[in-house]
């Protein structure tokens, strides 16, 4: 019979030394089995799953720390800001079209942005529009008047800085207003997601690219035609807003939350109308020309717009 002794586990310092003695043995490992990192995200809460893709995870924070520590260079250096451009074209494209098809429960800066915010699509989505609204609305001028004979087409290129000027205060200084704010109730609150002023920058020059086709389509000179498209352009590209920045404020104060996303809505769609409205449906003004008597006793009078 076996005595207590025997039943006791022996410990084998050398796992040689049991095989040179019993080579026939057979020797099993026992491991502990790993976990994969997203079948741990799969034990979660199911009603967690929407408030990670809204609001961030422990990896999406990784993956901010870890872009945060490649611009390491002073800021008065040029590879300081060549970083913001460090954008490839498939990238740029992703963008656009999350931008242009917004994805319901979708925020658009956790999916395309954290990672790598750029500068690069904003400022060329911005200039290109800058010249698609002044050249559309010069050719709507003149389609419009095509076949008057009275009519002396001039091209308006002061319509070019005036789009600058709007476009580009709108992309920036919307923005950094939403930033301030943003920071300042992040300290009287402080479930409010905080996004950096790169990000928002970000977020609102992609969501303009949908209005560049649409000026294309303005040069239609029909006012009911302009105006659809239009609110077209203003839902979709308002809805990116929407779902970017009211998972920010959504648990601030009710009345405070509702108050920025309309003023968020109202800002963009003062832009829309501002660009139809002056571009395109702006009044003409019939000046009286002055009588130029000719040199056979009669008169010609001119019309000028």
């Amino acid at each position: 019979m076996a005595t207590a002794d025997d039943l006791k586990f022996q410990e084998f310092d050398d796992a040689a030394n049991l095989l040179a003695a019993n080579p026939d043995a057979t020797t099993i490992s026992i491991d502990e089995p790993e976990i994969p990192k997203n079948q741990h995200s799969r034990l979660q809460e199911p009603g967690r799953e929407e408030d990670d893709e809204l609001l961030g995870t422990d990896d999406s924070d990784k993956t901010e720390l870890l872009a945060g520590q490649k611009k390491s260079a002073p800021f008065w250096t040029f590879d300081y800001y060549q970083t913001f451009f460090d954008v490839d074209t498939y990238q740029v494209l992703d963008r656009i079209k999350g931008s242009v098809f917004p994805v319901p429960g979708k925020n658009f800066v956790r999916l395309y942005i954290r990672s790598n915010p750029d500068l690069y699509g904003p400022f060329w989505i911005c200039a290109t529009l800058v010249f698609t609204i002044a050249v559309s609305g010069n050719l709507s001028n003149f389609f419009i008047h095509l076949g008057k004979p009275t009519y002396h087409y001039v091209p308006e290129f002061r319509k070019v800085s005036i789009a600058a000027t709007t476009i580009y205060a709108y992309a920036w200084l919307v923005p950094l207003a939403l930033w301030g704010f943003l920071m300042w109730r992040n300290t009287k609150v402080m479930n409010i997601v905080s996004y950096s002023f790169l990000e928002i920058v970000c977020v609102y020059g992609y969501s303009l690219f949908i209005y560049i086709p649409t000026a294309i389509l303005w040069i239609i000179p029909q006012k009911v035609v302009r105006w659809v498209l239009m609110v077209f352009s203003l839902c979709l590209s308002g809805s990116v807003l929407v779902m970017t920045f009211w998972p920010a404020v959504r648990d601030d104060n009710r009345r405070v939350a509702v108050a920025t996303v309309a003023a968020i809505l109202l800002l963009h769609a003062l832009l829309a109308v501002g660009c139809l409205a002056y571009f395109f449906d702006a009044p003409e003004l019939d000046i009286p020309a002055p009588i130029i008597p000719a040199h056979n006793g009669t008169t010609v009078v001119t019309k000028s717009h």
